[in-house]
């Protein structure tokens, strides 16, 4: 029997978006009936190429529906066209994304006599209980749970914020890990005239942007230096102005998001993530593979990542521990490329999408089986 799987989510954007797109890739190679439904006022152009793409894989189709970012009486009217299209591809598993695509897809999985999976992937778990909007959210969670088949977090650190923040789930549960392609595992060659220093990323302060800024200051006391930040987001303005209050507005450059994020690694000779919160960031993946030196905050599922090499990773929210590793990739150049060998070879150990589509395969089967 051919499984049919609708993939629902909000934003063609970000690790999200990645791993939808490689996991239907995956599932279509296995013989899966797949399809997408995600917001229609939302992506850049690449993800537009992207979703183009994936229609050779989604015999289910590509729909595109209008979905608020924040609750409101504008989710009756996309959960109503999102109902329609369950119904059009009769599912066998409605597997939501993030807290829009969990909401509306175990809201609507039983209607259509379909099995509700869910991976957060950061979503609502983001907020602290303390918080209205982290109340509200989390409260939903809880409802939500008793409408949820199956649960799979992408990292163990997500999996055990959900059960600190939710609770425990009444359903099977796994964490399965992001993977890459082969081809991600190529070295990168530094462009002529790269930055000595570049973050790759959206623009938000939950990435930690205002701290390079504060250590690039730092370190400008000492030295020249250059730093290229890549990338937009809601926050870019108030970052720009802050740099600029900083005087850094000779040592830092800004470009916009580059697509592939791979891409972007050539043009700096260290990657700086000081980010303060993340689930599992592909990011991270990526430059790992890529061979490329990198000083990253210790938060979220990025010590799993790490592995035996955690212990090098730098304080969250630390602009002089992060002024001092910069320092320090400055002086010892060498010693940063050699650690770029033992973490790629982690990561290629660990982390690759036929793991990754696989484990979900048989995570699927499982509930079923269950069910």
């Amino acid at each position: 029997m051919t499984l049919r799987v609708l993939h629902c989510f909000r934003a063609p954007v970000g690790g999200l978006f990645r791993h939808v797109c490689d996991l239907v890739r995956g599932q279509a190679a296995l013989g899966y009936s797949v399809g997408i439904v995600c917001d229609a006022t939302t992506g850049s152009d690449p993800a537009e190429r992207m979703l183009a793409s994936l229609g050779s894989s989604c015999e289910g189709g590509v729909h595109r529906v209008p979905m608020p970012r924040l609750p409101g009486w504008a989710d009756m009217s996309a959960m109503k066209k999102v109902r329609s299209i369950c119904v059009q591809v009769a599912p066998d598993i409605v597997h939501g994304h993030g807290a829009k695509g969990g909401l509306y897809g175990r809201l609507l999985a039983k209607a259509v006599k379909a099995r509700a999976m869910y991976t957060p992937h950061g979503g609502s778990l983001h907020y602290t209980p303390m918080s209205a909007s982290g109340f509200l959210f989390l409260t939903v969670e809880r409802l939500l749970m008793r409408r949820t088949d199956g649960l799979i977090f992408e990292s163990q650190y997500v999996a055990d914020l959900y059960g600190a923040k939710v609770g425990q789930a009444p359903c099977p549960v796994e964490v399965i890990h992001n993977g890459l392609h082969d081809q991600e595992f190529e070295t990168i060659e530094l462009d002529d005239g790269g930055a000595d220093f570049v973050f790759v990323g959206e623009l938000r302060r939950i990435k930690g942007v205002q701290i390079l800024l504060e250590a690039a200051a730092l370190l400008l006391h000492e030295r020249k230096i250059s730093v290229l930040i890549v990338g937009d987001g809601p926050d870019k303005a108030a970052f720009r102005k802050r740099a600029s209050a900083l005087g850094l507005d000779g040592a830092v450059r800004w470009s916009p998001a580059v697509f592939p994020a791979r891409s972007a690694f050539r043009l700096g000779r260290v990657l700086v993530l000081p980010s303060l919160h993340e689930s599992l960031p592909y990011i991270v993946l990526e430059a790992a593979a890529a061979r490329m030196p990198m000083l990253a905050s210790g938060v979220g599922g990025i010590p799993e990542i790490f592995g035996r090499y955690a212990d090098r990773l730098l304080p969250s929210g630390d602009a002089k521990a992060l002024a001092k590793a910069m320092k320090s990739a400055i002086d010892s150049p060498d010693c940063g490329a050699g650690f770029a060998d033992k973490l790629q070879q982690q990561v290629r150990s660990e982390f690759n999408v036929e793991r990754m589509v696989s484990g979900i395969d048989r995570f699927y089967k499982a509930v079923l089986r269950e069910a």
